[in-house]
């Protein structure tokens, strides 16, 4: 089918043409979809009564539905365990029994996988999940199918790990003898392998002994190699539940004798398992039995068994550094010798191969080579330990210089994810290795980039304290050509598609304030972090430039450097005219409250953040609502009031100007949380303040006391024309009242006037003053005179002095005392009046 090409329309005959027959191309590719469409008969097959429980509607598809019904029965069945798991097993599970003998491949894989999970979710007891379900698993295990049967395997393998001993033994152990026959088919035998290497480890050593070992050796010498390197994978598993004695004169021999198979996958597996058994074989097994043999395969490797090559390669360093200490000097250089020989195999003539010859590799053999120098560098660190660290210049370093360079793409990304542990190894000797950090910095591959920057900090902290040139002055004279290295690797990935391995960099790149200067960080990195936050298009590419820039920031020192970043921030972030840009400030806000001080944040951030509330797109204002709680707990009290008194008048604003509905949600939600936060409070300030109004307060009350005193002489001689303006005519007594009436009006007033909710403890404060005896004593003077006592108070506590406000209400208490004094003197007086006017008219 030709390509349709819309770009230049072309409106000739011929083009015309062309067009029509793609459009019939396309007619006929969409007919068979048509035909695949379900005929109203095939429909009305597939359709089940809706008033059937789940178990009947289950046993009803497994009797007379489709194969496409009955599969999703069986991929239902935990979930009919779960639900009612007596009558599933009663009435599902014989279905199912009966179904899997005449199933479908698909119908099999899911029972297998259905019957595993019944198994670990426990819907039933191990004993009723053994009675119910291990027969249909054990009657499936020969299935025709090798993936059906491997399937059956594997869920065989891990009920044999739950099971009880005793049903083990009679279930699956008892009929392996019988399984295991030559008689039997291969796949039998297969099975009978893997099912002796998972129960050797479920009983004990002289069972083991008794009951599976001669089983064991007669599948060692079965006449299949299939069989034999299936059982041989297997003696690890053995060994490991024998233990050491019965491993050395039952599992070694038959090693020996299957390494010397005429298979060459027996032979590889007896190697592999070799080598994972080397902690069970004491010195001389090792140096009499398993050396003679490594070394053969060594040498054979190369000569007759390249089959080998790649899993001799792979082990070398486990190999290695298991035999290290029966290894004599001469043997030591041999196999680092072969190590060399395998890390640059391919990429030069070998084993007497001319240039024709190279060129006539197959594909096959240079994916072999691949392998082999992958796995070379695979074990590299592992070889450094082999030839100590202090020889690694002289003996591994061209090596290494080779591997950090090989063609392959696999090799150097291995190369890459070996180098903190090359580094951690070399210690001090770290500086040798410098040019390859840079090498692998600057590789095509991001593949290799990626791998590498997982530990660049740990890498450059190691090369920087442990360099050749580790002076504080000078450390980056240990790392020539890093900065460059750093930057273009950054830019390789900006320009990219990769954005998760650009996000790593970024965020690996926040250890640079330990590693290189203050100023190169400014010039080379800081202002590049500002340009990723405003033109990159990844929004987590952005929220890692912008935490690694405020990471830069907070160990900038310079106050000049300092308060331009802020201020491009502020100008260019906070008030961007994309609204991208201003979230993005947000976000950076966010960070730079998690790594400065309090005070930096209000210093500078506070206030910008809080004109966001005025922000015309909605997104802007939503994201600053939640960003508000973190914003009020950089406050404190009372340093930072005039600052509280700014948000809370927002959130005001936001409360009754928000239009949007989604934002006002978020801001009633947010002002919820913040009426249940506490401010923190700064203690120094505070207690200066106390101090600043306890002189105050200490000036108040001497001239208080003076003006008690001064009022004090002039009360004595106002108590006597009071006393005689009482016994004396009617006129003055009224005069009197009225008087009394005012002044009780005017301490009402203010005592209303001084019990505001916002002082409603001040009954609780302790009284600290004189002016209530001072006013019982003197009740005619005695409330002008609190008037203005209450008066000097109420300033004082307004000034911030709270030691003072028990004077409000004391004063307010006292006046309406001696207004009550007053009221009773008066009806006293009169009573007394009308009295000697009665005795006078009936004398």
């Amino acid at each position: 089918m030709r390509p349709i090409i819309f770009s230049k329309m072309d409106f000739s005959h011929s083009s015309l043409f062309g067009y029509i027959e793609d459009l019939q191309e396309l007619t006929i590719i969409e007919r068979p979809v048509r035909r695949s469409l379900k005929t109203p008969e095939e429909i009305e097959r597939l359709t089940v009564d809706e008033e059937l429980s789940d178990i009947e509607r289950a046993v009803y598809l497994l009797s007379s539905g489709q194969d496409i019904q009955g599969t999703s029965v069986v991929a239902n069945l935990p979930v009919l365990m779960r639900q009612n798991p007596a009558e599933t097993l009663r009435r599902v599970l014989p279905k199912i029994r009966e179904v899997l003998h005449v199933a479908g491949v698909e119908m099999q894989l899911t029972a297998a996988v259905s019957f595993l999970t019944v198994l670990q979710e426990e819907s039933v007891s191990i004993h009723t999940y053994s009675h119910s379900f291990l027969h249909i698993i054990l009657q499936n295990l020969e299935h025709r199918d090798a993936g059906v049967s491997n399937a059956w395997l594997e869920t065989l393998l891990a009920v044999i790990e739950a099971l009880p001993k005793e049903t083990v033994r009679h279930e699956i152990l008892s009929p392996l003898g019988s399984k295991a026959q030559l008689s039997q088919t291969l796949q039998s035998r297969l099975v009978s392998c893997k099912i002796m290497g998972k129960v050797a480890n479920k009983f004990e050593a002289h069972i083991v002994k008794r009951e599976v070992l001669p089983l064991v050796k007669s599948l060692c010498q079965d006449v299949e190699y299939e069989v034999r390197a299936c059982m041989c994978r297997q003696l690890e598993h053995v060994a490991r539940g024998i233990g050491t004695e019965l491993t050395k004169t039952v599992v070694l021999p038959e090693l020996v004798e299957l390494a010397r198979d005429e298979g060459s996958s027996v032979r590889l597996a007896a190697f592999e398992t070799l080598v994972n058994l080397l902690d069970m074989f004491d010195a001389d097994d090792r140096s009499q039995t398993v050396l003679p043999l490594v070394k053969s395969f060594c040498e054979k490797s190369f000569k007759t068994d390249e089959s080998i090559l790649v899993s001799l390669s792979f082990h070398l360093g486990k190999l290695c550094n298991g035999l290290y200490g029966i290894f004599t000097p001469e043997q030591h250089l041999r196999f680092l010798e072969f190590y060399k020989k395998l890390s640059t195999l391919g990429l030069q003539q070998e084993n007497g191969h001319n240039d024709n010859q190279l060129h006539l590799q197959t594909l096959e053999q240079e994916k072999k080579y691949i392998s082999v120098r992958k796995n070379c560098a695979y074990n590299f660190p592992a070889m450094i330990v082999f030839v100590d660290p202090k020889n690694f210049h002289l003996e591994l370093y061209s090596i290494f210089f080779c591997l950090c360079h090989d063609p392959e793409v696999p090799v150097r990304y291995t190369m890459a994810i070996s180098f903190f542990e090359v580094a951690k190894l070399l210690n001090s000797d770290v500086y040798t290795i410098h040019k390859e950090l840079v090498t692998l910095l600057q590789d095509e591959s991001l593949e290799v980039l990626d791998a590498l920057v997982g530990h660049l900090p740990e890498i450059l902290e190691l090369m920087t304290n442990r360099g050749e040139n580790n002076g504080s002055e000078s450390k980056l004279l240990s790392i020539p050509d890093l900065i460059p290295a750093l930057t273009t690797a950054e830019q390789r990935a900006a320009t990219s598609l990769k954005w998760r391995t650009h996000e790593k960099l970024l965020q690996k790149y926040a250890c640079l304030p330990h590693i290189i200067s203050s100023d190169q960080i400014y010039y080379r990195f800081l202002h590049r972090m500002l340009t990723i936050i405003l033109t990159n298009n990844v929004l987590p590419v952005q929220k890692a430039a912008a935490r690694t820039l405020c990471v830069y920031l907070r160990y900038n020192r310079k106050q000049e450097q300092r308060h331009e970043v802020i201020q491009k921030l502020i100008e260019q972030l906070g008030q961007g005219k994309s609204y991208w840009n201003r979230l993005r400030f947000l976000d950076t806000c966010e960070f730079i409250m998690e790594l400065f001080s309090k005070s930096f944040f209000c210093k500078y951030f506070f206030l910008p953040v809080l004109e966001l509330t005025h922000d015309p797109v909605a997104n802007v204002r939503m994201k600053l609502c939640c960003l508000l709680p973190k914003v009020k707990s950089t406050l404190k009290i009372p340093t930072d009031k005039h600052l509280l008194q700014q948000l809370e008048l927002c959130i005001r604003k936001l409360l009754c100007q928000e239009k949007d509905k989604d934002v006002l949600t978020i801001v009633k939600r947010t002002v919820l949380e913040l009426d249940r936060m506490e401010i923190s409070v700064d203690t120094e300030q505070l207690e200066k303040e106390k101090q600043k109004n306890e002189g105050r307060s200490t000036n108040i009350n001497d001239k208080m006391f003076e003006k008690k005193r001064r009022d004090s002489k002039t009360s004595s001689v106002l108590a006597k024309s009071i006393n005689l303006s009482i016994s004396g005519s009617s006129s003055g007594t009224s005069a009197g009242k009225e008087e009394k009436k005012s002044k009780l009006v005017r301490s009402q007033s203010f005592s209303t006037q001084v019990l505001h909710p916002k002082y409603s403890n001040i009954d609780k404060c302790p009284n600290k003053s004189s002016a209530t005896g001072y006013t019982s004593s003197v009740p005619g003077m005695g409330k002008s005179c609190m008037l203005s006592f209450s008066d000097d108070s109420f300033r004082t506590h307004a000034a911030g002095n709270s030691g003072n406000a028990a004077f409000p209400s004391s004063s307010s208490h006292n006046l309406f005392n001696s207004a009550d004094q007053k009221r009773n003197g008066n009806k006293e007086s009169q009573t007394r009046r009308m009295s000697i006017k009665n005795r006078k008219s009936n004398s």
